[in-house]
């Protein structure tokens, strides 16, 4: 599916920063964008349709989406990197999700923007329709502890020191 990403500038009070960006929303369906349109301004922030990005499905992550969909709020997840060889803005629209564990991968970083905007009602049905067709349940199986070998089993370390008599040494 189709989105375009809009983000928001907002001036900034901060000594070292005089500008921030937020993720603000997703446009379905929007066409694509080789340069960002400037959607709305105000006083202090600017709205932009940065990017057009696809918003691609995985069938290993239903869990995820369905996690994401039991929420009170669905949300997609936006992620924003820092981009030195952009002159007019410092950020660029990395990717969107519908997966939280994804975004949460992308926030251990530390390098990236990851904030969620809400997901239109499109979007989920056509996520649900997703779930609905590939997700399968994984049945829980728990490990079953093995009796302790004393002898090493498989695995045992080489002994430091050779027992006498084994004729190395």
């Amino acid at each position: 599916m189709t989105l375009g990403v809009v983000i928001e500038r907002r001036t900034s009070n901060h000594p070292w920063q005089d500008h921030f960006w937020l993720p603000a929303g997703v446009i379905v369906g929007a066409p694509p964008t080789a340069r960002w349109r400037l959607l709305a301004e105000g006083d202090g922030w600017q709205r932009f349709h940065a990017a057009t990005l696809e918003l691609v499905l995985h069938r290993s992550e239903t869990e995820a989406y369905r996690v994401n969909l039991s929420n009170e709020t669905p949300v997609l997840y936006v992620v924003l990197r820092p981009d030195e060889r952009e002159v007019e803005n410092d950020i660029a629209v990395h990717m969107v999700t519908a997966s939280p564990f994804e975004a949460q991968d992308y926030l251990d970083s530390g390098e990236e923007i990851v904030e969620p905007v809400e997901m239109p009602p499109g979007i989920i049905a056509w996520v649900q329709g997703y779930i609905d067709r590939h997700h399968v349940d994984e049945r829980f199986l728990k490990r079953k502890r093995r009796p302790h070998n004393p002898d090493g089993g498989a695995f045992a370390p080489e002994p430091r020191v050779m027992p006498k008599g084994t004729g190395i040494g």
